[in-house]
């Protein structure tokens, strides 16, 4: 009996929801890519010891080494904020800052993690575009040896940003000289990262490990897995104690192999990159097709899967009777429209029609 067969014979009436349902607030709101579930299935079958000492954690050092370099440990947790947390936890000490964007997910979207579990302090700087600069560092990066301020001791950028844009290679590599030269370290938020490859038509090696980032967190959920990312450290000497903190921090799963599977099955091949320029070339394509509406304003390059605009006054409330989307900046009526792996593109002109009718709609009423 298939799994489909026995999901049927156990719960009559599944699935719950509208499987041709899509919508553009999340590359979280897709589901897993049939490739992960069936490595699911497969690492499901006998026994394997737990806490990662099975074959599939030990499989995915070998796969994270061949993307990343021969020095290379992964260290699979649940979900992002976990490796965020962990990551930044690890590589400072109790007094230690960490500056990053004002819109970076450790400072929006994290719930004080970083500041309460991790306790850390964040140092946040105003971006245009979500990008830190060494201009910008400079900002936050001073009062070392001050008792009477939290030392900036790591900077954190994310690849690809919140606003959808990209590092190019260059610009990590200056950040990475900038950051070592006054002591600090560098980590990267790597959530979708494989949307910036696929965007620069890079290995992952090229803007990381040897651009000078100390530790990745590793995204894969939001490319086609269940659950689960990875803290990667890059580099050895930058921290301190990963083993314990994620125990303590509640991110050791006890059966590791079923995170491992899905992490092995998207970078093991090349499923990571075929999926996330999926995503890529619908938001291409979706920004393309709103791009010669003069109701509408393209608020940010679209360099990976995010299209940010602002649309006329009423235009999103109406949009959202047939779609789920996020506001990004709600004075202005900015918004973010998200595509993922299996978006298609059907989905897109479906979406494109509605926008189309709900900016005429506004347009009519004013």
């Amino acid at each position: 009996m298939s799994v489909t067969e026995l999901t049927t014979a156990l719960h009559p009436g599944w699935p719950l929801h509208d499987a041709g349902l899509r919508n553009f607030a999340s590359d979280n709101y897709a589901g897993a890519h049939p490739e992960v579930l069936a490595a699911l299935i497969q690492a499901n079958e006998g026994h394997q010891p737990a806490y990662g000492e099975d074959v599939y954690t030990e499989r995915l050092q070998h796969v994270m080494r061949q993307h990343f370099g021969p020095k290379v440990q992964a260290f699979p947790v649940f979900n992002g904020t976990g490796a965020n947390v962990l990551a930044l936890q690890s590589m400072l000490p109790r007094w230690g800052a960490v500056i990053c964007a004002a819109s970076a997910h450790i400072n929006t979207d994290e719930n004080g993690a970083p500041e309460r579990i991790g306790g850390l302090k964040l140092l946040p700087v105003p971006t245009g575009d979500g990008k830190l600069t060494p201009e910008l560092i400079e900002q936050e990066a001073w009062g070392w040896g001050d008792e009477h301020r939290a030392q900036p001791l790591a900077v954190s950028i994310t690849q690809t940003t919140e606003f959808g844009t990209a590092y190019q290679v260059g610009e990590i590599k200056e950040i990475a000289d900038f950051v070592h030269e006054r002591g600090m370290l560098l980590h990267l938020d790597g959530a979708r990262l494989s949307n910036a490859a696929a965007y620069l038509q890079r290995p992952f090696h090229d803007f990381t490990t040897a651009a000078g980032v100390d530790v990745l967190s590793l995204g894969g959920t939001k490319n086609g897995m269940v659950f689960g990312e990875a803290v990667v450290v890059l580099n050895p000497d930058a921290v301190a104690g990963v083993k314990y903190l994620r125990k303590l921090n509640m991110q050791l799963a006890s059966k590791m192999r079923f995170v491992s599977a899905q992490l092995i099955a998207l970078y093991e091949s090349d499923l990571w990159y075929r999926s996330a320029a999926q995503a890529n070339a619908m938001a291409t394509r979706l920004r393309a097709g709103v791009e010669g509406n003069p109701a509408v304003h393209l608020s940010q390059s679209t360099q990976a899967n995010a299209v940010l605009a602002v649309l006329p006054p009423g235009a999103a409330e109406t949009l959202r009777q047939r779609y789920r989307f996020y506001d990004w900046d709600p004075a202005r009526g900015e918004v973010r429209w998200m595509t993922a792996f299996d978006t298609t593109a059907a989905d897109v002109d479906d979406f494109l029609a509605a926008v189309g009718a709900a900016v005429q709609v506004q347009h009519k009423t004013l």
